[in-house]
């Protein structure tokens, strides 16, 4: 498996739709990172090297392109409606006998306590699994109340704590590990979380989403939030 079937997508439930990031989405991304600067920063994922720079949005999603053809990384942007929202990303892809990857994903504070984040990453986790994945993990820092209550409305498993686990706002962090299988949603997560909490926005849809030509290379770190700002209450970022 080499991600080929998973990247370029576009998931779609509701008004709410995981896509590749596009040019066009600049300047509302641009407006909402500075509005949501003191919102993100406690879960916001930092490198310990002080010569390291955060990438400009073109960068950015240079980086984001060729990890998501490299089958490295599904890149997306969170759409609701028509507005840029945040991003969710799936990374760490191990195949093989292992078939298991990682989940992180930010939200605009003004949009977060509607829903949106138990949504996003049940189509992803679905898209994954389709694709021959067998689990899906998201770390979360203990502190982050709001996120540990997305994981826990879609059922995945806590596996503890992994000591100073991620680098997060400065320093290494203690994170909690959950976990979900395929053997737990045998119909898939989407179907569950519908069905258990009775909701009837519509039909999850899964396409082919245009990939747009890049150039050059940046490095391999983009912008990826703890497991970010959750969508349960009046929280921020995931991890």
């Amino acid at each position: 498996m080499t991600g080929a079937r998973l990247w370029p997508a576009e998931l779609t439930w509701g008004t709410l739709t995981l896509r590749p990031l596009r040019r066009s989405d600049r300047r509302e991304y641009n407006e909402v990172r500075k509005e949501n600067v003191s919102w993100l920063r406690p879960w916001e994922a930092t490198v310990p090297d002080p010569t390291w720079r955060t990438p400009g949005f073109s960068e950015m999603r240079a980086q984001f392109a060729r990890a998501g053809r490299e089958g490295r990384s599904l890149p997306f942007a969170i759409q609701v409606g028509e507005r840029f929202r945040g991003q969710l990303t799936v990374s760490g892809f191990q195949w093989g006998s292992l078939a298991s990857a990682n989940l992180g994903y930010w939200i605009d504070r003004r949009v977060a306590g509607e829903g949106h984040t138990p949504v996003a990453v049940a189509l992803a986790t679905d898209h994954c699994f389709a694709a021959g994945l067998h689990r899906m993990e998201v770390a979360i820092r203990p502190e982050n109340a709001p996120s540990l209550r997305v994981v826990e409305k879609l059922g995945f498993r806590d596996e503890g704590v992994r000591e100073r686990y991620m680098h997060i706002d400065g320093d290494w962090r203690d994170h909690r590990i959950f976990s979900l299988l395929t053997e737990d949603v045998p119909f898939g997560l989407m179907d569950w979380y519908t069905h258990e909490y009775g909701l009837s926005a519509g039909r999850a849809q899964a396409t082919a989403a245009a990939d747009e030509a890049f150039s050059g290379g940046v490095s391999d770190r983009a912008g990826r939030s703890d497991v970010g700002a959750s969508d349960d209450a009046e929280g921020p970022g995931s991890t």
